[in-house]
């Protein structure tokens, strides 16, 4: 009987199936797919990493286990909260499999925070990081303008807020209005909101756009999740660095977010904004009515006042009959002193001119035209010797400069001048010589230490240098997912087969070939 129950396959043998590696994670990855197509994760975000790809890496985790999650580069634009280590959040995707590592992951197309106290927790935590940077610091707020010239808004242009805003400056003084539009709620907000700030302190001064006196950024109320746009880090840095001043009028009374820490002032409301922005312009007319009422009566009574001081001093004053009596008789005085002053000048003057008349006679005129007639002609013979001793000076001189430029001092000269040059070229050319075995010599040294310091030197010991498809060098394990190639001394091996051809080169290569610290093994 035990013949008949022999078993005859060969021993060590099973009926099970066999799979390939590939085949088992294939189906591993089929099946957790299509059990968990579309799930949703309440768990706490870990570690988050934002490579430059723009994809997202991050980890959900509770106290327990951690599952690895991944958010394309697509998907993370479109998220309106973005994941931070620590937050508590409501992750939606679905689940597959990464098998280059062996490891199940969700791909996460949004993330939502798990309700109102973590992201008031988010919140707190961001205003405290950017408190640390003194963003709210009371030094750096800007007083506003007491009648600004020019209004800047920034908020929906179809909202009913503008409309209270332009409203409510109408009624209490009407200024130019420059509206910025933006979408003050939704993934854009934050970023539409920093360009206006940005764009409004960009304007020239004097420009074609007239450049804001104040801004105003404002928005109707809403929930937190509505709000969220101006609690973003984007908008809190934009109104902080506005050189302009700018109030924050977002959401109603009882609503807070980061830009009313960041601005020089927070209204309550949008309309409370337009109320700090501008004066009632009838109760400065008043203020300036009044004020006239008192200039008027100030004055008044000053006139007043001098009038009766006037009247009091000209009581104490003597008739003016009396005050012109002595200036009347120095007058007069001076007159009768004035009148023979002229007499006796013009006697004085006509004395001394009889007198130069009688030394002026025709003789002694005559005399002394003869002397200079005399001295003119002694002159006259004089001049002739002279510019022929000059003439004959100046033309030996002229004699003596031609003999020193004859030819024969002149090829002398130059013959000496050549002379010297040509020592002067040899003395160049061995100086040169010399310097040149010098650096000749320095490079050939500094080329042994650089051939003796260069990487190849080391792969000729046995170790190699991995790289990836654009060349880049892989220096740590968890980049091996991108190995291409390995170098050795001899030559390149591509992963996954071929060898690529070696190298002949032994200069060193340029700087981007070098391989980076810690990439030999």
């Amino acid at each position: 009987m035990s013949d008949l129950f022999e078993d005859d396959s060969p021993k060590g043998t099973s009926n099970a199936p066999e799979f390939t590696v590939s085949e088992l994670s294939g189906a591993v990855k089929a099946m957790i797919e299509g059990e968990f197509g579309y799930v949703r994760v309440r768990a706490e975000v870990g570690r988050v990493s934002r490579p430059r790809s723009g994809h997202l890496y991050f980890d959900l985790k509770d106290e327990k286990s951690v599952i690895n999650a991944v958010s394309w580069k697509g998907q993370v634009a479109r998220m309106e909260v973005q994941p931070e280590e620590g937050m508590e959040v409501i992750a939606t995707g679905r689940m597959t499999t990464f098998p280059g590592g062996s490891r199940y992951q969700i791909i996460v197309d949004n993330v939502e925070p798990a309700g109102a106290g973590a992201l008031m927790a988010m919140l707190e935590k961001r205003k405290k990081a950017l408190a640390a940077e003194g963003l709210f610091d009371a030094a750096r707020k800007k007083p506003l303008p007491w009648l600004p010239e020019v209004i800047g808004v920034v908020t929906s242009p179809s909202g009913a807020v503008i409309r209270d805003i332009l409203h409510r400056l109408s009624d209490r003084f009407p200024r130019h209005v420059l509206i910025w539009p933006v979408a003050v709620q939704g993934q854009k907000c934050a970023e539409e909101v920093a360009n206006g700030i940005r764009g409004f302190n960009a304007l020239p001064v004097g420009g074609e756009i007239p450049r804001p006196d104040l801004i105003i950024v404002a928005r109707g109320g809403g929930s937190v999740e509505d709000l969220w746009g101006f609690n973003e880090e984007i908008v809190v840095r934009a109104a902080a660095a506005s050189e302009i001043p700018l109030i924050s009028a977002v959401g109603h009374e009882t609503d807070t977010t980061l830009i009313d820490f960041a601005s020089d002032k927070r209204a309550p409301t949008p309309t409370a904004a337009a109320e700090l922005a501008v004066p009632v312009r009838r109760e400065l007319w008043v203020t300036v009515q009044e004020l006239r009422a008192r200039m008027e009566r100030a004055l008044s009574g000053g006139v007043e006042l001098r009038k009766q001081r006037l009247r009091d001093l000209s009581r104490a004053l003597p008739p003016k009959e009396r005050l012109l009596d002595g200036p009347r008789q120095r007058v007069d005085q001076m007159d009768l002193r004035l009148t023979q002053a002229l007499i006796n000048g013009v006697r004085n003057r006509r004395l001394a001119l009889s007198e130069a008349a009688t030394v002026l006679r025709p003789a002694m005129l005559q005399g002394r035209m003869r002397a200079q007639g005399d001295r003119l002609t002694a002159l006259s013979t004089r001049l002739a010797p002279a510019l022929t001793r000059g003439t004959g000076q100046h033309r030996r001189d002229l004699d003596r400069l031609a003999a020193r430029l004859s030819p024969a001092t002149i090829s002398r000269n130059t013959a000496l001048a050549r002379r010297d040059l040509t020592q002067l070229s040899d003395r160049f050319a061995r100086a040169a010589q010399g310097q040149t075995h010098r650096w000749r010599a320095a490079l050939d040294q500094r080329t042994g230490m650089l051939s003796a310091l260069s990487y190849e030197e080391t792969l000729k010991r046995g170790y190699a240098v991995v790289r990836d498809a654009e060349g880049g060098v892989v220096t740590s394990s968890k980049d091996a997912g991108r190995m291409h190639e390995v170098q050795f001394a001899d030559g390149r091996v591509r992963i996954g087969g071929g060898v690529a051809a070696p190298s002949k080169s032994s200069k060193p290569r340029a700087e981007k070939d070098k391989p980076e610290q810690g990439s030999l093994f």
